[in-house]
């Protein structure tokens, strides 16, 4: 099954252990790492097992981390996490692109992917609910909060979709 992705602007494929250092400087640039990483530094050997984790989960369940591509650029990534009985949605634009939809665009891509060729039940998203943006992207993407809980002194929100939800 082709994974690669493709939008009205984006091309996504999956990630790949040669994009290390891309992921690595994106997910310690200062305004990603403050809500992926509660603005924790991670270690490169972190990012190379974020990576790993991803490849084997294509392998298993045909989802994980997409790359996201414009123009012949990478300016970000969205996917899956196989962390939890339920995937759960994830992504991130380098802040150079942010405010141009790239993000909802990328994100109802692996959404769309997910829901309606790997016909995922559920996809579930978690996010620190200071990151508007972000809130706003899930709720574009028609999924709806189920839950708000305070995690290490943080207010987060849970979000979640099923097929017949989707917008």
């Amino acid at each position: 099954m082709d994974a690669n992705l493709t939008t009205g602007r984006l091309q996504l494929r999956p990630c790949s252990r040669l994009d290390i250092e891309f992921l690595h400087t994106l997910w310690m640039n200062d305004r990603i790492r403050y809500y992926l990483f509660d603005d924790r530094i991670i270690s490169h050997e972190e990012s190379r097992t974020f990576i790993e984790a991803s490849l084997n989960s294509f392998e298993r369940h045909g989802y994980g981390l997409w790359l996201v591509h414009h123009q012949n650029q990478c300016i970000g990534f969205a996917g899956f996490l196989d962390t939890e009985a339920i995937p759960s949605l994830i992504y991130g634009i380098h802040p150079d692109f942010w405010g141009q939809g790239y993000a909802t665009e990328a994100a109802r891509a692996v959404l769309e992917y997910g829901l309606r060729i790997l016909k995922l039940q559920e996809v579930n998203a978690d996010v620190d609910e200071p990151n508007i943006a972000s809130v706003q992207v899930l709720r574009k993407l028609g999924m709806k909060q189920v839950n708000r809980t305070l995690v290490n002194g943080r207010p987060l929100l849970y979000f979640s979709i099923e097929p017949d939800s989707e917008e």
